[in-house]
């Protein structure tokens, strides 16, 4: 049985076969695509544990690949292949929500390491969530559009929908800004004053049409964060109003 199944999309025939091979040898099960386009049609029509994906591609770059990824797979592990003069791209890439790169030309070993890394990683990750119903709102998280009590819906921007989901998947927990910068952003809160955080926390009520001053959906925890109130199937009834029982 094979260790994980890889997606590898690169268009340089020899590095794809070399990068296919050495996966094959170390255990793993391997598709491939010769494009950006190709690639994201095999990643959406089969399911993978991780996808390698270069970034400098004809048709779609894999930028562009991993942006549309996003939205249709969320949670799915991506490593960049990147020339070594591609720093920004790199950058662009992580805040886009890619999980590692390894800068051509890489060893075999060094490959087969940063993808048993990620993997581990990534079992470790909290499951997604399709879909969330809370104080009258549901959200569809792979559609990034949440219905609200008066029948409207909104369409929420990427970066809104992933603070939503990550404060899903981590519910009963108060989240801290400088994780939320790690985890959503992906960067390095150290020695960084900003509020970019409150500042999406903030457009999401409002889309929400969650009141700030008495929010229903995403609570602040003084002194710690925000958190997600209990989702309509966790929140006490008026049978149970959720006080302690002898």
């Amino acid at each position: 049985m094979p260790l994980a199944s890889v997606l590898v999309v690169e268009d340089d025939p020899a590095i794809r076969r070399g990068l296919c091979d050495a996966l094959r040898f170390a255990g793993y099960a391997v598709e491939d695509a010769p494009d950006g386009e190709a690639g994201l049609r095999v990643a959406t029509a089969h399911d993978h544990d991780i996808i390698l994906l270069d970034i400098l591609m004809p048709k779609m770059d894999g930028l562009q690949v991993l942006a549309k990824l996003r939205d249709q797979k969320p949670g799915i592990p991506v490593i960049f292949l990147t020339a070594r003069g591609e720093e920004q791209d790199r950058v662009k890439g992580l805040r886009l929500g890619a999980d590692d790169y390894v800068v051509k030309p890489f060893s075999a070993s060094e490959l087969i390491a940063r993808v048993e890394a990620v993997l581990r990683r990534s079992a470790e990750r909290p499951r997604s969530v399709p879909t969330l119903t809370i104080a009258g709102r549901t959200i569809d998280f792979r559609r990034r559009e949440a219905s609200l009590p008066d029948g409207s819906r909104v369409l929420l921007a990427q970066k809104e929908a992933e603070v939503l989901e990550y404060l899903a998947q981590n519910a009963g927990r108060a989240i801290s800004r400088d994780e939320l910068l790690q985890r959503v952003w992906k960067l390095d809160p150290r020695g960084m004053h900003t509020r970019t955080v409150d500042m999406a926390v903030a457009r999401l009520r409002e889309q929400l049409a969650d009141d700030p001053n008495s929010p229903r959906v995403i609570v602040t925890v003084r002194a710690k964060g925000y958190m997600l109130a209990l989702p309509d199937a966790q929140a006490p009834s008026a049978a149970d109003d959720g006080a302690p029982r002898p």
